[in-house]
């Protein structure tokens, strides 16, 4: 998979703003047409200097739009239908600390408080001890330091964790003194969020929010009340989202956990079933089709299908920075593109090297989408601040090569004969027959599962089965046929599959038909079967048929004087080659 597209191939560069002065990441980026007039925006959460400064920043074209100050650094950006108004006009839903602003036509409209998380009994009484001097600094400091040990960093509040940062006797006085009086609450961040359709799948159908929070819990809210409508719970703290389908039908949500696992929540379920489990943390989290890619920061991109098993695997040149899903429609391809850390942009078809993107600086967050009146946009951020815009070309191709697998014979369209006139009638009638044909369909599915049972009921009152029920003798029986005839040896292996307790007073009887064959040793006593042991045992049996038939020996483990076997076998005897004597 050599390096032989260039980029300059495949894409134009509408826009390189070198002064943007960005810092975001891939989350914290929407593409969306908010004032419903066809032009998409460009929404970029921007954390400023990490401590102040952090904007929520909106692009028209290459020109800054409109700037909101964000009180806390932002941990994602979505756009979302909330109501079914026109003009529609999404919604923009910011992730920051504990709660989700909500933003409608670029104006402050909502705020969701994430519900606050029980305080730890023993840290609410060491601050209220230390609110009343009945603890002093250091004393609390031991105390505090004693249970996050204890219960972890996130098992304290916020409050107790900045306390315990400060390593001087000074500094924690004065921040006891600042916060002493006020209430002690506890309460989660958000971590990551998506959108999952409510009933509806088309593009402006209304949506819910789901959130990932540091308390490991996913939580999905009502568009219109913002209230929780559903509350899950995961082993680690979720990172990434990837949701699809619809809430009021089946959904799917699949996360990626701090811990290097991958679970998976569908509708019903309140706890993550894992599904994965990564070599590394994850770096990024895309679903496409029905499979799941993941990059990792050993430098690795995965592929699982939804259960969890590896489609592939590759080894990467350098760390990925981000991910992103390249959707384009007009040629009917999802692509994923990497940000690598040595200035490069690569793009894989499955797993193949498709097209690869040099830049002057490592790319730290990557939007692609509708940008402007452009269908195909690839919206880059670098590490140094600035944006660059990429538009795809209308004559891009993104085809495999030959020497890079055999994945190109996927795409050949298959030849589908006509419609006959048969099929067509045959259409017709099971259309205006469909409930006469589903209730037949239903009387001789209920007839077959009725002469199972009864076959099975059979079987477990005759022991005609090979491995035995019964608790206080658990048996397993086979037999097999050796030889040509006219003497075949049968070979009878019995097998005790209890834990400890051994069978005893065991035996194995040989029927069949004296007219057709002759047992040499039709009654075999079993010895104590020890657990675990398979027992042989072997007899001859010769065919004295001249008519050229052959017939059934039956095999039952009988124990001492029960007038019912343990276990029955049935062997199909085959027909016994006669040889003529010379």
């Amino acid at each position: 998979m050599g390096e032989k597209s260039n980029s300059s191939e495949r894409w134009l560069t509408a826009h390189h703003d070198p002064l943007a002065s960005l810092y975001t990441f891939g989350s914290c980026m929407a593409l969306a047409d908010l004032h419903g007039d066809g032009d998409s925006k460009l929404i970029i959460a921007d954390l400023g200097t990490g401590a102040y400064n952090m904007k929520l920043k909106v692009y028209k074209g290459t020109n800054l739009m409109s700037e909101n100050t964000l009180i806390d650094l932002p941990t994602g950006v979505i756009t979302f239908h909330m109501d079914t108004t026109e003009p529609r006009v999404p919604a923009v839903a910011v992730a920051s600390g504990s709660y989700i602003y909500i933003y409608k036509n670029l104006r402050p409209y909502f705020k969701f408080t994430l519900p606050t998380l029980e305080v730890n009994p023993t840290e609410f009484d060491a601050w209220n001890q230390a609110r009343d001097e009945l603890l002093d600094v250091s004393m609390l400091y031991e105390i505090l330091d004693s249970l996050r040990q204890e219960v972890g960093e996130c098992g304290l509040t916020t409050r107790s964790q900045r306390f315990l940062m400060c390593h001087d006797h000074a500094s924690q006085l004065t921040f006891l003194e600042q916060h002493k009086g006020f209430l002690l609450k506890r309460q989660t961040v958000v971590t990551c969020f998506s959108t999952l359709k409510k009933s509806h799948a088309e593009d402006d159908a209304i949506s819910c929010l789901v959130l990932g929070t540091e308390s490991a819990n996913i939580f999905i809210l009502d568009p219109e009340a913002f209230t929780i409508l559903n509350s899950m719970s995961l082993p680690s703290v979720p990172v990434f989202l990837c949701v699809n389908g619809l809430y009021d039908v089946e959904y799917r949500i699949i996360v990626a956990c701090r811990n290097g696992q991958i679970y998976t929540l569908k509708r019903g379920v309140k706890l993550g079933r894992p599904t994965a489990e990564l070599t590394s943390q994850p770096v990024g989290l895309i679903r496409r089709d029905k499979s799941i890619i993941v990059a990792t920061m050993d430098q690795y991109l995965y592929s699982f299908n939804n259960k969890g098993k590896r489609l592939w695997s590759l080894k990467l040149a350098a760390p990925v920075l981000c991910i992103e899903s390249l959707e384009i429609r007009t040629l009917g391809l999802t692509l994923t593109a990497l940000g690598l850390a040595d200035r490069r942009v690569l793009v894989y078809r499955d797993k193949h090297l498709v097209d690869t993107i040099h830049t002057q600086d490592n790319v730290t967050a990557i939007k692609f989408g509708r940008f402007g009146r452009e269908d195909n946009t690839l919206v880059m951020i670098m590490k140094g601040g600035s944006l660059l815009v990429k538009i795809l070309k209308r004559t891009a191709r993104f085809e495999v090569e030959e020497s890079q697998g055999p994945s190109q014979a996927v795409a050949v369209k298959l030849s589908i004969p006509k419609k006959t006139k048969l099929f067509v009638d045959q259409t017709m009638r099971e259309r205006e027959n469909c409930v006469l044909m589903h209730r037949v369909f239903q009387h001789d599915l209920y007839r077959l599962r009725l002469s199972t049972a009864r076959a099975y009921v059979s079987a477990l009152d005759t022991s005609s089965n090979p491995v035995s029920l019964s608790q206080s003798e658990p048996l397993k029986l086979s037999a097999q046929v050796l030889g040509l005839g006219p003497t075949f040896k049968l070979r009878v292996e019995l097998q005790n599959t209890s834990s400890v307790t051994p069978s005893l007073q065991l035996a194995v009887v040989f029927h069949c038909d004296d007219r057709i064959y002759t047992v040499n040793q039709s009654f075999i006593q079993i010895p104590m079967l020890v657990p675990g042991i398979v027992h042989v045992a072997e007899t001859l049996v010769t065919c004295i048929s001249e008519l050229g038939i052959s017939d059934t020996v039956r095999v039952f483990v009988v124990k001492g004087k029960a007038n019912r076997p343990l276990l029955t076998a049935v062997i199909n005897m085959p027909v016994a080659e006669v040889f003529m004597a010379t």
